[in-house]
């Protein structure tokens, strides 16, 4: 009897694991969507607000497409003489920093500068050396290999227009890669939570394929953290700690190249980086302004905890279902397993299994800068 009545607490506890896992996220998702999807954003934009603009790209092998980045910047609808790009390159192999200095011969009327590192020493280094040599008020940091569309610049300057907004990023459209259909599923979720912190107060979660700050706010919090991967999402969230407001707007999209052959420590790369962000920021959590306090916990909550929950549950139902034979943790473990042949659930559970697998990395190495090789 004994027996009996210990399994049947470990089939209780794990189911009740399983709901908390499951049901957090969906409870988050909904709450989110109905109170502040659709809520006014309470800023004050201007479509005509044109401040000086710095754009850095940092750069390490990016042979294959520095130059369409750089004609992508040059096609934005935005006065070239408030544009100043620079590109800081980290000891690339293929030639990057050649090929950035021949578009800029060819295009004189932006103003480019090259900053060659002799080193790589992560990206949030190479951001800290060119933020020493920027002009603008505006900081933007853009990836080789994202596409903005030609009113990107136009459409996250407008924000700045109000004095309490500090920083803004964009969505993205995964492109390019045969796994793009699990790529765009779990964006719907994402990119939908993103508006909505960002209506509710802040996201703390930004995207380096376009994110901006103002300078000013980079210089009083000392730049980039150059010990931890997710400088974008950290920095962003250290400005709404101090009061302005961090932003995704929902009209603001950037095309990235999702790669196919590498999906796999892609993705567990950028799991090390977020979970980096969120266990650095947890000890924060009090200090946040009201608004934000909630949307901080609950994400920290989802990135460092959660996943564990599914693991433990499912751990417990296999020695439950192994030791007694118990029928109730063998028909949980089915239901599971059939569910996997619909698509957001699947998606859902290779994103949990990747920040197990990204928490698990952190311990041998954060993955601040990675192998790449020269194609």
């Amino acid at each position: 009897m004994t027996a009996i009545f210990n399994i049947t607490i470990l089939d209780t506890i794990a189911i009740t694991l399983a709901l908390i896992h499951f049901g957090t996220p969906l409870l988050y998702y909904w709450y989110m969507k109905t109170k502040h999807l659709n809520k006014p954003w309470n800023i004050k934009t201007n479509p005509n607000y044109k401040p000086k603009i710095t754009i850095i790209i940092p750069t390490y092998n990016e042979a294959k497409f520095i130059q369409s980045k750089l004609n992508n910047i040059y096609a934005q609808n935005y006065p070239k003489n408030l544009i100043e790009i620079i590109v800081v390159d980290s000891a690339s192999a293929d030639g990057t920093p050649k090929l950035a200095e021949e578009w800029a011969s060819k295009h004189r009327n932006i103003n480019m500068k090259l900053i060659r590192e002799n080193e790589r020493k992560g990206k949030a280094h190479a951001l800290n050396h060119a933020l020493q040599h920027a002009t603008g008020d505006i900081v933007i940091i853009a990836d080789a290999d994202a596409i903005w569309p030609s009113n990107a610049l136009k459409e996250a300057l407008k924000w700045f227009a109000d004095p309490m907004v500090g920083a803004v990023s964009c969505l993205k459209k995964p492109t390019g890669s045969n796994i793009k259909e699990v790529e765009e599923n779990y964006r719907k979720y994402y990119n939908t939570l993103r508006i909505a912190e960002s209506k509710a107060y802040s996201t703390p979660i930004f995207h380096g394929e376009l994110a901006a700050f103002r300078k000013n706010l980079l210089k009083k919090l000392g730049g980039f953290p150059t010990d931890i991967g997710a400088d974008d999402s950290h920095t962003a969230t250290k400005i709404a700690l101090i009061g302005y407001r961090a932003i995704t707007p929902k009209d603001l999209w950037v095309e990235e190249i999702v790669p196919n052959e590498s999906y796999f420590w892609w993705k567990i790369r950028r799991a090390q980086h977020l979970i980096q962000h969120f266990a650095r920021t947890l000890r924060k959590i009090k200090q946040a302004p009201k608004e934000f306090r909630k949307i901080l916990a609950i994400e920290t909550f989802l990135h460092l905890a959660n996943p564990y929950l599914l693991l433990a549950s499912t751990i417990m139902l296999i020695a439950s279902m192994l030791i007694t034979h118990s029928l109730t943790a063998l028909s949980t473990l089915a239901l599971g397993i059939t569910l996997l042949t619909v698509k957001q659930y699947r998606t859902w559970i290779a994103q949990q299994l990747h920040l197990i697998i990204a928490s698990l990395r952190n311990l041998q190495s954060k993955e601040i800068a990675w192998s790449k090789q020269v194609k």
